[in-house]
């Protein structure tokens, strides 16, 4: 077993909670600080160890591949720019939710549940009644806190944690987290539409490896990968041609192609396929190859994820919100009032509101006329009046020509029946 294996093992199987320095690894097993801190960066990686900041490296629970909905009591300690001050083991347990002690002690057993965070200051009752119920507990303040209660954080293995902020802004600052994780969340990614397991060709095949791929898949794409499992190519039908079956795949295929990590979103992936003009694109970590994402994949994500509730909301979800849409014959219309969200400094609609709305109203028209999934290729617009707050406004966006892999929509803003607005939206279509 080399050295960098030994450490690795060395790391999984300490206890989950366990406090891991280089210095700490190199004496333990006799190794440099540098072995031992490539071992630490790799293990990190492959999800053995976090460091925090304030707190260090510790071993934690791995965890399978998810997409993660609650913040756990070590990112909560990073976020309020606290301290630890016990139960060090139990810091990558998930936050359920958080409740602050503003009440009676009497009174919060009904509220405290397993998993939550009591925000509370400086009441030891309180803090012991949560630390109890098996509930981690933030001291706001900076107070100090009694020795038996930083005991009691070690013995049930859930956080103690402190901030020197007031309590307000403590309960402020982790709703706004678990806010973003949300608008996160529902952020469709590479990982949740790829394909795993693909079809590919090794660096050292031939055109003819690639036909009786060809035949058994029906497939006409492929990545191309070393021995070590790192895309190195594409080939696809365009290349091969006409050539005889011992021409080396090496010698044909496109050379370092894109690809995407896991967690690039599918959005994304799929402009780039547009602007590219490729159909498939290799999906890899830490450059080995486990998967690809075709563009039909990607528009089946995206369509799914228009379907989905609304768990986050994001700038353009907030705007668009507050209108309604009915087709139209040749496109749809948009109605609805001016928002505070939308206004500017000087208290009217601002322009870039009134763009996201025009250019929303775009993309709605090519998939309610058309069925299609577009991307932006061009935006102009004029402006010709202000809007208020709390005024009513109509958006027609119309469809005025539509090509293959292209269209364009004119798009009208209307307010008292007279023109706020005018756009011209040229957009590239994702094909399938």
């Amino acid at each position: 077993m080399t050295k960098h294996a030994r450490i690795m093992e060395y790391i999984k199987k300490l206890e989950v909670g366990s406090k891991i320095s280089v210095r700490q690894l190199a004496n333990d097993l006799n190794v440099s600080e540098g072995t031992a801190y490539r071992a630490i960066k790799d293990a990190q990686l492959a999800g053995y160890v976090y460091t925090m900041p304030r707190v260090g490296t510790i071993r934690i629970e791995k965890k399978e591949d998810e997409i993660i909905e609650r913040l756990s009591f070590a990112e909560v300690v990073n976020i309020v720019e606290g301290s630890v001050l016990g139960g060090r083991s139990g810091l990558h347990k998930p936050l359920s939710k958080f409740l602050i002690g503003a009440m009676e002690v009497k009174e919060m057993p009904k509220f405290i549940e397993p998993g939550s965070l009591l925000i509370v200051g400086n009441r030891k009752d309180a803090q012991i009644l949560a630390l109890e119920r098996k509930a981690a507990v933030l001291v706001t303040g900076g107070f100090e806190v009694d020795s038996e209660v930083i005991e009691l954080a070690d013995k049930v293995e859930m956080p103690l944690l402190s901030s020197s902020y007031d309590t307000f802004t403590v309960a402020t600052i982790i709703n706004r987290a678990i806010y973003k994780r949300l608008v996160r969340k529902e952020v469709a990614r590479v990982k949740d539409a790829m394909v795993t397991n693909p079809d590919y060709l090794t660096i050292d095949a031939t055109i003819g490896d690639w036909r009786k791929l060809y035949k058994m898949t029906q497939h006409s794409k492929f990545p191309v990968v070393d021995k070590d499992m790192k895309v190195c190519g594409i080939v696809t039908i365009n290349d091969i041609s006409s050539l005889e079956d011992d021409v080396p795949i090496k010698d044909v295929m496109s050379k370092d192609p894109i690809t995407l990590t896991k967690d690039t979103p599918v959005a994304h992936a799929a402009q780039l396929m547009v602007w590219e003009g490729i159909k498939l694109i290799p999906v890899v970590e830490d450059k080995k190859l486990v998967g690809i994402l075709t563009r039909k994949d990607a528009i089946k994500a995206l369509q799914h994820l228009s379907f989905q509730p609304q768990l986050g909301e994001t700038a353009d979800a907030i705007i668009m919100n507050r209108f309604s849409m009915l087709k139209t014959e040749d496109g749809i219309k948009l109605r609805g009032k001016t928002d505070p969200v939308m206004l500017n400094p000087y208290g009217v609609a601002s322009s870039g509101a009134l763009m996201t709305i025009m250019a929303n109203a775009g993309f709605e028209a090519f998939r309610a006329q058309k069925k299609l999934e577009t991307v932006l290729d061009s935006f102009t617009v004029y402006f010709s009046k202000p809007v208020q707050l709390e005024e009513e406004i109509e958006v027609e966006a119309k469809i005025i020509d539509i090509g293959r892999k292209s269209g364009k929509a004119e798009i009208n803003l209307i307010h008292e029946g007279k023109l706020v607005a005018k756009a011209i939206i040229s957009a590239r279509v994702i094909e399938r």
